[in-house]
């Protein structure tokens, strides 16, 4: 018997959140949208807020947002996430990645700091790697 496997984007959306979870310097995603947002503030999160699928078959774009650690090289961390999600993607879902974008950062700063707001940094990786600020 031959069949077909079908990933959702809600479960590969789950798994991309918690293999960026594994880079170490991320320290949680940021909400992708409104309703992500008061999710949060509600308890309710889930191992896919922060990630968004897109595209059809195996052929499929992300767009990312995670939170870093006070101190790390983001350029470094986003760099990580895109080969850790990339390798995810494939090796557990049979999906290649056209694109993988980390959309934004929000560096989460020591709570003894006198800035109550986090910097927010925007990076945009496309498949070739490059990061632009």
């Amino acid at each position: 018997m031959k069949g077909t496997v079908t990933v959702t984007e809600n479960a590969l959306a789950s798994l991309l959140g918690l293999a960026a979870h594994e880079v170490p310097g991320v320290v949680g995603m940021a909400p992708a949208n409104v309703k992500e947002g008061i999710q949060k503030i509600l308890g309710q999160s889930q191992a896919r807020d922060g990630v968004v699928v897109s595209g059809e078959g195996a052929k499929r774009s992300v767009e990312i947002h995670i939170v870093v650690a006070f101190g790390t090289a983001i350029a470094a961390v986003a760099e990580n996430v895109r080969e850790r999600i990339t390798h995810a993607a494939k090796a557990m879902a049979g999906v290649e990645l056209e694109a993988v974008r980390v959309q934004r950062i929000k560096e989460i700063q020591p709570q003894n700091r006198l800035s109550h707001e986090p910097q927010v940094f925007e990076i945009k990786l496309s498949a070739s790697a490059k990061a632009s600020f």
